[in-house]
């Protein structure tokens, strides 16, 4: 393992979450999953907003926050193997997991290479804009907006999820839910504890 992998995330960390979801007696309705669900989610955006920081500091350059955005990512993104009784769950709750933060990682690399996009209306318009897309089966168009808005929330600006009270659940609200996760990490970019 690399020192930045250490420094950002690493397979063993992503491995301690799926073995205690593998151990953990799930009920999707839950509270108490529920907040394993937002502990790991909240934990690999914290490594993404490591990596914007530390781009922004100029610790790293271009090429190498991507690269460090690319390896978190295939850790993150690889397809956990559960062989328990809860796996259907288990499987729900890291695939859901990795729906919300796919638009974050999106959104990092965009913000690296293009900036903050530049909106012609508040984030919330563009959101409802992404619901009407999804609505439309038109998922590129949909990620586009939410990746634009990711993009003005790493810049700093603040994002209302209050807006997802308005939408019917599904990918849309997802992400933006991740990019919830990148906003907290960015903010408050402390270690979310593996073990209760």
């Amino acid at each position: 393992m690399t020192e930045a992998e250490e420094r950002y995330y690493s397979p063993e960390r992503w491995q301690n979450w799926l073995t205690r979801v593998e151990e953990e007696d799930l009920d999707l309705e839950s509270e108490e999953t529920g907040r394993l669900l937002m502990n790991i989610q909240n934990d690999a955006a914290i490594a993404i907003a490591k990596i914007l920081t530390a781009y922004d500091d100029d610790t790293l350059g271009e090429e190498e926050a991507l690269d460090e955005l690319s390896t978190v990512h295939d850790i993150v993104m690889a397809e956990p193997e559960f062989e328990s009784e809860n796996e259907e769950e288990a499987e729900i709750l890291i695939g859901s997991v990795q729906t919300s933060l796919s638009c974050a990682f999106f959104a990092a690399e965009e913000f690296i290479v293009a900036g903050p996009a530049e909106l012609e209306d508040d984030m919330d318009a563009y959101i409802r804009a992404a619901a009407d897309a999804e609505a439309a089966d038109d998922l590129d168009s949909a990620l586009g907006y939410i990746v634009q808005v990711g993009t003005r929330v790493i810049d700093g600006e603040e994002l209302d999820i209050e807006v997802l009270d308005e939408l019917e659940f599904g990918l849309v609200t997802e992400w933006v839910n991740g990019l919830d996760s990148l906003q907290s990490g960015l903010s408050e970019p402390e270690v979310v504890e593996e073990e209760d």
